[in-house]
């Protein structure tokens, strides 16, 4: 963000954050979610992979691992540290506290077989 609106000669500052907002752009969300891009990119891939092979229990530490790296700032922060961004950091663990509730359900029972032309050919006829 800040690259395109140095490229166009400008910043952030100078285009004024409400008319960024109205054009649907929220600057500090972007802010916030771009520290440490990389392992957020890991984080949150892991999470979703293991979401969609219903591995919840791995998808739960993943989340777990999230929220400890952005509560010392090596994700979501612009500093290392304690604390940084802490309201990430919880949402993070809640995440990690859902998934681990969805790992501890029991799995759905199998849907049963579909009957075949070998079951309707067992029926007397008439």
């Amino acid at each position: 963000m800040d690259g395109a609106l140095t490229a166009a000669g400008t910043n952030a500052a100078a285009v004024g954050m409400d008319k960024l907002g109205q054009v649907g752009v929220l600057y500090h969300g972007l802010e916030v979610l771009g520290g440490g891009a990389i392992l957020t990119g890991l984080i949150l891939g892991a999470v979703g992979v293991f979401v969609i092979e219903k591995k919840f229990a791995e998808a739960a530490a993943f989340a777990a691992a999230g929220a400890v790296l952005t509560f010392f700032g090596f994700m979501h922060g612009e500093s290392v540290g304690l604390a940084v961004t802490p309201t990430v950091a919880i949402a993070y663990a809640i995440v990690a506290v859902f998934l681990f509730a969805l790992s501890r359900m029991p799995a759905e029972a199998a849907a049963p077989a579909p009957m075949t032309n070998k079951a309707v050919a067992a029926t007397p006829a008439e």
